[in-house]
């Protein structure tokens, strides 16, 4: 039996559908689904409602630990800070609507005013509890400076609020030039998800970027150590299968939803 609760990152199937995506996590066999806005967005554009992805996940018996993603809030003031705001409102209200328990929260990408972006992300969290959903700081390991544990920790207690969280990720953990010993620095109630994948050998780490990410156990990393931290430090929640791969992409979409829950749990209960 698993320590862990499998979820798939609806990326990973990403031209599939959104009550597709829905219908094969279920089919595969995972127990949650990740959601990303633009994906709720064209279901809506196309005459679909908000309520029909609700009623997908409630059907099919599973979870929302978060939707993808918050932009704009970290470094922006003034007028551009509070048309970014209402675009949070719209995807919060989006979230809060399929049943999702976080939001991601993603960071710039160039240099990051920290204190300031502390400031905001504590108005976020704020924000998103006042509408029923809670935002989850990340770091992406090729920006450039909001890119390991380290960093996003520091948001998250700079800003202050108790129900700050942060999302962690192999990849990103590699690819920022961090350490998954930094895991330990967290406790299980700060980390919202950790996003389960792998990273390959070649290209080298500083050029690598979200389509070099493999299955977990075909690259290069540690991972079992990285769960064993998750473990000591008591987080039992999802561990979610995100890729971002065009050659999977063109596949089966249940195949791949399937083989990622094999390779997920050969590393995971192996």
């Amino acid at each position: 039996m698993s320590d862990f609760q499998y979820c798939l990152n609806s990326s990973t199937i990403r031209p599939t559908p959104i009550l597709r995506k829905i219908a094969i996590a279920r089919k595969a066999g995972y127990s949650a689904i990740e959601l990303w806005h633009d994906d709720i967005d064209a279901h809506i554009a196309q005459g679909g409602r908000l309520a029909d992805v609700r009623h997908a996940v409630e059907d099919q018996g599973l979870t929302v630990p978060t939707t993808i993603y918050l932009k704009g809030w970290f470094e922006t003031t003034g007028a551009a800070h509070a048309a970014a705001l209402e675009e949070c409102k719209r995807r919060m209200d989006q979230a809060v609507g399929v049943g999702a328990i976080h939001m991601i929260a993603g960071p710039p990408r160039g240099m990051a005013d920290h204190t300031q972006g502390a400031v905001n992300y504590r108005e976020l969290v704020e924000l998103g509890l006042s509408r029923g959903v809670k935002p989850a700081m990340e770091f992406l390991g090729f920006v450039e400076d909001i890119n390991t544990i380290e960093d996003a920790l520091e948001v998250v207690t700079k800003s202050g609020h108790p129900a700050g969280t942060i999302v962690l990720d192999p990849f990103h953990i590699y690819r920022g030039g961090g350490s998954p010993e930094s895991i330990a620095k967290l406790t299980a109630s700060q980390i919202a998800i950790f996003h389960f994948n792998d990273a390959p050998t070649s290209p080298a780490r500083e050029q690598q970027q979200d389509h070099d990410r493999v299955y977990p156990g075909d690259g290069h990393l540690d991972l079992k150590r990285q769960l064993n931290l998750l473990r000591q430090v008591g987080y039992k929640k999802w561990l979610s299968l995100e890729l971002f791969r065009e050659d999977l992409w063109a596949k089966d979409p249940l195949e791949v939803a399937r083989v990622g829950l094999e390779r997920m749990r050969a590393v995971a209960e192996g």
